[in-house]
């Protein structure tokens, strides 16, 4: 091994490098690696391993699977990847945000997301690696060992040696125990989720359009539900502390969700749904990185609150990880580098924080149909809310726009006309038609 690698600087010629996980923050930093020594006129062997296999749809993803911009620039510019647009189910071009009783349109001029099958996703961004001459195992990890020179990491099928490993595991709890006994890593907290499937017929599909409905809702458990449309199904998604099959049932048979979704009140139709649980971070890890490790995307915590952009912050840690260790080393105090270009997610986060409790304390209260009411008559708070809804703005910049005296006292004054919300459930949009569904 040569005297850089030796000295944790940065990575020289025949460097080793093992990734644990292949999602998109694993194939992101070994994509961006693998331009980087190309660039540098260096040779790196890069090892990905990934347990899941992509492929023939044998895994399903709890992500969601909505691609929002700037990806497409993400893939292109930053990691030489070509925009899949082949996967594209839908184009996403708006939200309904409903409360209780009321609901509301969310759009703007912003470049659309795009819905797609994680699991699509996925194994093309596998098979982007492969092309380049990656080494992809298919297998768990389940121990490491750090020395002075290098790293042991222990799979299912094997061993491999590295001079600084990746993790790149997501929620994964085995492999976050082998990564918080052999290092100071701590893995943040995280929320659960369920999600679940239902495939209405093509006509309601069709009728359905190109919006994701998001729920704040006064259930217990609940922090906020999804609907989002795919190409011939539908992907509905829970979230909170204490989710569980129940309360899955319960938000399936509120009212909010039936005045979207009438079918899901026929006889017998609960029996046709799979639910898949999940869980994403909701604070930044600890430790996510040191002598020799380093970890990006879930595993180090490094979302937009409120599971914004999980991909796009995925493939951007790992991008910053890769340039990180090409130009400054592989230590503790090198990747010092790397959290500081972090920033970008991590300083968003207290803001994050701040939205997250207002939602629940609003929604909780039966007061998030007022805000609907408010927004109804309000440019700037409907701004405010698609750009939380969307993810497409940092919640910092969305609070500071809001730190307006004059604005509050207006918003004030309308909260004190308006009152109490009244009345049955006003879908704020059309009502989607019946929908006859064909089983899952």
């Amino acid at each position: 091994m040569n005297e850089p690698s030796e000295t944790l600087g940065p990575l020289g010629d025949g460097a080793r490098v093992v990734v644990v996980g292949g999602g998109p923050g694993g194939v992101g930093v070994a994509l961006a690696l693998d331009n980087l020594a190309r660039q540098m006129g260096r040779r790196l062997g890069i090892t990905l391993y990934e347990g899941k296999v992509f492929a023939g749809e044998r895994h399903f993803n709890q992500c969601v699977g909505v691609l929002s911009p700037p990806i497409e620039t993400i893939l292109e510019k930053s990691l030489g990847v070509p925009f899949p647009r082949q996967l594209i189910q839908r184009e996403i071009t708006g939200y309904v945000l409903h409360a209780d009783r009321r609901s509301l349109i969310l759009e703007s001029d912003d470049p659309p997301g795009y819905s797609v099958r994680r699991v699509h996703f996925d194994a093309y961004m596998v098979g982007q690696a492969r092309a380049r001459g990656i080494k992809v195992i298919t297998s768990r990890v389940t121990d490491l060992e750090f020395h002075a020179n290098r790293v042991i990491v222990f799979s299912e099928s094997g061993i491999s040696e590295a001079d600084v490993v990746v993790g790149a595991f997501g929620a994964d709890a085995g492999t976050t125990a082998a990564f918080e006994e052999a290092t100071a890593y701590q893995a943040p907290r995280f929320l659960r989720a369920l999600v679940t499937k239902l495939h209405p017929r093509p006509e309601f599909m069709h009728d359905f359009g190109n919006h994701i409905h998001a729920f704040l809702l006064s259930l217990p458990r609940i922090e906020f539900g999804g609907i989002t449309p795919k190409g011939d199904h539908l992907t509905l998604n829970i979230a909170g502390a204490h989710v569980d099959a129940a309360t899955m049932q319960r938000f399936l048979h509120c009212q909010a969700v039936q005045t979207v979704l009438p079918c899901l009140n026929e006889p017998q139709r609960d029996n046709d749904l799979v639910f898949f649980k999940g869980r994403f971070p909701t604070t930044q890890a600890r430790a996510f990185y040191g002598d020799r490790y380093v970890l990006v995307g879930d595993a180090a915590g490094l979302v937009r609150p409120f599971k914004g952009k999980g991909v796009n912050s995925a493939l951007l840690s790992g991008t910053w990880a890769a340039q990180t260790m090409m130009t400054a080393g592989i230590s503790a105090r090198a990747f010092r580098e790397y959290h500081r270009a972090c920033r970008e997610i991590t300083d968003d986060l207290l803001y994050g924080k701040v939205m997250r409790a207002l939602a629940i304390g609003l929604s909780k209260s039966r007061l998030f149909d007022t805000i609907i009411l408010l927004a109804e008559q309000d440019a700037r708070l409907r701004r405010a809310l698609f750009g939380a809804v969307s993810a497409h703005r940092t919640y910092r910049a969305i609070v500071h726009e809001l730190l307006d005296a004059r604005w509050f006292v207006r918003m004030a004054l309308h909260v004190a006309t308006l009152g109490k919300p009244v009345g049955p459930r006003d879908p704020g949009s059309r009502t989607p038609p019946a929908c006859p569904s064909t089983k899952t």
